[in-house]
Order: structure tokens, then C-alpha cells, then sequence
């Protein structure tokens, strides 16, 4: 079957994201870091605002060190490798269309540029092919990859990045061809997490999901990893290193593997502590939320406008990797936790999903999920029905579901009430302004699970403390303080239920 291929230039479609223009390189950062969306109050780099929260500190210090692009005024003469600058990497983004409209097509083209962008790389020009299925030797048809190559050398281009995952042949192939190098979705992804990842357990998730990437892809100039040391000198090695001797890519591969079998024990130490936290929570039957989200649709915001939990928050794909779990209440003073997780997106790699298993059970382990939507995105259906696939691949299907459709001050109304409608148990709020607030605060509190035992008690003035359990861990109908002590009629969880049959009516 003839192959229709079909350009497509980010020109037009990403002024705002994927281009420099040369009158606003001077402030485009400044601009990102005072006024973008949702963003903490300013602290300046040194950190010496005494009350400033532990999210803006963060934002400070990941500012402090901006690549911008079009500020340098020195001549492109670098022969010297001692004199080599850090630039930002230029960079053509290359998409295979196999399945639904020319929209899709741009959407997944422009969210790849974003999240390019927030690798540190400048985008140039993007194109798309119309194929059934990708080419398996070059992802791309023979053509496609000459006019890639005329692209790179036009535009001097030092990256290539495909909107998929390739395999080890495909990178190679297709890296012979354009000369310079190639990258896939699922690489670009993970060095996203590599620069975004704080805590010791987000950098020993992502390192693992990084080893299990590249054990496949290890690869040499020409015959560097057929190096094997063997013969009658074995190259210094002596004694015991004498023979067919091990090629260097077998020995890269089993350093990885040890690596990666380190990483796993480290991670199951750090999975006990999770799972300790987890049991007290559910020992003491405190009910969970979880915040679960497309990337960049505002979950952190969110988390913070309802709890005041001051987590980083940036106008960027993935600014957040390490869950954060608040303790809050309800108007009636039931306790809960509120927990803000990894935003997901589209084709999320497989590695990251495997590595971060103990962090998503948090999800699935949740009584209730907040799914957070990106009201001004161009393809908010799109990133509901990417989250819900990945919910589904952590066995947290089946968990109770609203969905907050966020970012109201920026959207466009009709899609708001077009979500609204096609998702009968959701709220639109804004977490900027804090519009809808109230309303998401009530359907949460509605949602979470109630205490299954009643009770009718009349406890002692005495037992005050017992009063204030039911304050936190119980659900009051009706008060009155008589005489002889507190009347309550409530629910109350099976522990404290049995407390309060000494003093039943």
C-alpha cells in the first residue's frame, strides 16, 4: 500500500511553547517564573523568606540555574571541546499518525514539543507521517527520513525526538541516517523524571526505570563493545583472565543487572516504611483521597488550596514526582488524608509504571480519587480517558471517582459544561482563584466512606477524650449536654463503637 505522508510545521500551532522570538528571549523566563499558572508566591533564590513554604524554596532553587536561548552573543566557533558551552539542544520532532483524526495527530505533536521544552531543549520544526503502522527498520518510510535529514541539516538541528517508543534497530537505523542523535518519547520522558526527582526513593524509581531502558539499547561506535580481553596475554588481566574472555557489552549489561537487582532491595526497604504508614492508616480506619491527574492539570494547586500543604507548584510537565499525603478534616471534624501523586500521560512507559508501583498503589489503595482535569487543554476527553488506562493497569478501576475539571479562569465555559455533562459526578473549580472550592470540598466530604455503626451514648463528662474520638473518627447526628453527661447519636467505626456500648441508651 502506497504510503500518504503529510508535513506538518510546529510554526503556527506552538508560538507560545515551542518558539523563541527573538524581542522576548530576555523575559520569557522571568515571565514563566512570576506569573505562570498556579504558582507559589515569589522567593528570592537565597531562600531567606523565613516563612516562605517548602514548594516555593523548591521553585527557587530549580530556577537558579535557567538555560535561555538567543542571549549569547559569542561566535559559533567552537573547535576546542575545553570551550564547549551549555546550550540548549535544537531539536526535530518527528510523529507517525496511525490512528484517529489530523487533531490527534497535532495534539500528540504539541504535547511532545512541551515536554521537550521542559527537558531543556529548544523545538525548531515537527513532522508527522500517515501510516498504518510505523516503519520497522526507520519508525518513518525511506522518504520520510531523507526529508528529516534535509530538515537537520537546514535547520542545524543536533537531536531527532519520535513520538513513540523505538526499538534498539530502529535507533540505530534511523541515528545512521540523519547523523545526529535520536531519542523516543520514553527517553525524553525519563530524563524528565531524572532532573525532577528529589526525595531518595523518586531518584531509585527512576534510575530503575532508566536501567531497565537502556539494558536493551546498549550500543557502540563501531565495535567498541566487541572488546574482549583473551589469549595467551590477556591484555594485563594474567591469571584466571585468560580465554574467550567477556565482550564489554556483556559486561555493561551485567553491571547493569546488578544495579538494577541494588535498586529493588533498596526500593522494598523504602516500600516497608509506605506500607507501615499505610497500615496505622488503615488500623485507625482513616479515610484516604487521592489526587490523580493528567500532568501539569493543576494537582498540586489543588492539593494545595484545600490542605495549605505548600508542595511545588510550576507551570511544567512532571514539576512534581514525590507524593505528598496531608492530613486534613471534615466541617464536622472527621479526619482524612489527602494525597497528591504522579501526574500521568498519554503512552506513560511501561518502566515508569513498574518503578513507581509502590508510589501508584497509594491510588488504588484510596478510598476515594480526586481526578483532576485540565479544563483549558485542547483535548481534556484525551487525558481523562489516558488516566483511567493507567488506573486501570494499577487495579484502581474500581475505586470511587470525581472529577474535578480545574483551570476555570483560563477554559473556555462551553467545554467546562461540555464536561460537566458528559461526567455526571463532577465540580469545576479554579484552583488559582479558588472558584469552586467550596463545592469540591462538599463533594468530597459527601464521598468519603461512612463509620458502619450506629450508636445512641450518654458519656461522662469524664470521658472527654472519648468525645473528641467521635469528633475524629465518627460521624455525629445530633448533641445535647444534659445533666449527667454528652447524649450523642451518631456512627463510629467497629473499635470505637465497642468503647461506647459501656454508655449505650
Amino acid at each position: 500500500m502506497t504510503n500518504h505522508a503529510e508535513d506538518f510545521s510546529l510554526s503556527e500551532e506552538l508560538d507560545e511553547t515551542a518558539s523563541w522570538d527573538e524581542t522576548d528571549d530576555a523575559v520569557s523566563e522571568a515571565d514563566d517564573f512570576e506569573s505562570g499558572y498556579a504558582e507559589d508566591d515569589y522567593v528570592s533564590p537565597d531562600g531567606d523568606d523565613p516563612e516562605a513554604s517548602t514548594g516555593a524554596l523548591d521553585l527557587a532553587e530549580r530556577h537558579q540555574l535557567r538555560r535561555v536561548a538567543g542571549l549569547r552573543t559569542e561566535l559559533e566557533d567552537i573547535t576546542e571541546v575545553e570551550y564547549r558551552q551549555l546550550r540548549l539542544e535544537k531539536v526535530v520532532l518527528v510523529g507517525v499518525w496511525t490512528e484517529g483524526t489530523v487533531q490527534d495527530a497535532e495534539n500528540s505533536l504539541a504535547e511532545l514539543a512541551l515536554l521537550a521544552e521542559t527537558a531543556g531543549a529548544e523545538v525548531l520544526e515537527g513532522i508527522y507521517q500517515r501510516r498504518q503502522n510505523p516503519d520497522p527498520a526507520t519508525y518513518v518510510g525511506r522518504g520520510k527520513v531523507d526529508a528529516i535529514r534535509e530538515i537537520v541539516q537546514a535547520t542545524g538541528a543536533d537531536t531527532v525526538i519520535c513520538d513513540g517508543e523505538l526499538a534498539p534497530s530502529q535507533l540505530r537505523n534511523l541515528e545512521d541516517r540523519v547523523k545526529v542523535k535520536v531519542v523516543d518519547r520514553t527517553a525524553l520522558i525519563l530524563d524528565i523524571f531524572a532532573q525532577h526527582a528529589k526525595s531518595k526513593e523518586g531518584k531509585a524509581q527512576v534510575e530503575l526505570a532508566q536501567l531497565n531502558y537502556m539494558k536493551q539499547r546498549l550500543r557502540g561506535w563501531g565495535g567498541n563493545l566487541s572488546r574482549q580481553v583473551g589469549g595467551r596475554v590477556a591484555g594485563g588481566a594474567g591469571i584466571g583472565g585468560r580465554g574467550p574472555g567477556e565482550t564489554k557489552i556483556e559486561t555493561d549489561r551485567r553491571r547493569i543487572n546488578d544495579r538494577i537487582a541494588k535498586l529493588r532491595r533498596d526500593l522494598k526497604a523504602l516500600r516497608g516504611t509506605r506500607q507501615t504508614m499505610r497500615q496505622e492508616r488503615r488500623r485507625n480506619q482513616v479515610p484516604s483521597v487521592a489526587i490523580a491527574g493528567y500532568t501539569n492539570a493543576g494537582k498540586s494547586s489543588l492539593l494545595n488550596r484545600l490542605t495549605g500543604a505548600g508542595v511545588l507548584v510550576e507551570d511544567a510537565l512532571f514539576a512534581t514526582l514525590d507524593p505528598t499525603t496531608r492530613r486534613t478534616q471534615t466541617k464536622d471534624g472527621r479526619v482524612y488524608t489527602m494525597s497528591d501523586t504522579v501526574g500521568f500521560v498519554r503512552h506513560l512507559p511501561h518502566q515508569l509504571v513498574e518503578a513507581f508501583r509502590s508510589t501508584l498503589e497509594e491510588v488504588a489503595d484510596a478510598d476515594l480519587i480526586v481526578h483532576v482535569v485540565d479544563g483549558s487543554h485542547p483535548d481534556p476527553e484525551g487525558q481523562l480517558s489516558a488516566v483511567r488506562e493507567v488506573l486501570a493497569d494499577i487495579g484502581a478501576g474500581d475505586v470511587p471517582e470525581l472529577v474535578v475539571v480545574n483551570k476555570t479562569d483560563l477554559a473556555d465555559p462551553l467545554v467546562v459544561q461540555r464536561l460537566l455533562r458528559s461526567e455526571p459526578h463532577s465540580v469545576a473549580v479554579s484552583a488559582r482563584t479558588g472558584a469552586g472550592i467550596a463545592e469540591a470540598v462538599t463533594a468530597i466530604e459527601g464521598d468519603l466512606p461512612r463509620p458502619a455503626y450506629t450508636f445512641d451514648a450518654l458519656v461522662p463528662y469524664a470521658r472527654g477524650d472519648l468525645v473528641d474520638r467521635i469528633h475524629r473518627d465518627g460521624e455525629i447526628d445530633d448533641l445535647e449536654h444534659t445533666a449527667d453527661g454528652t447524649r450523642i447519636k451518631g456512627r463510629a467505626t467497629e473499635a470505637l463503637a465497642g468503647e461506647l456500648s459501656a454508655y449505650a441508651v
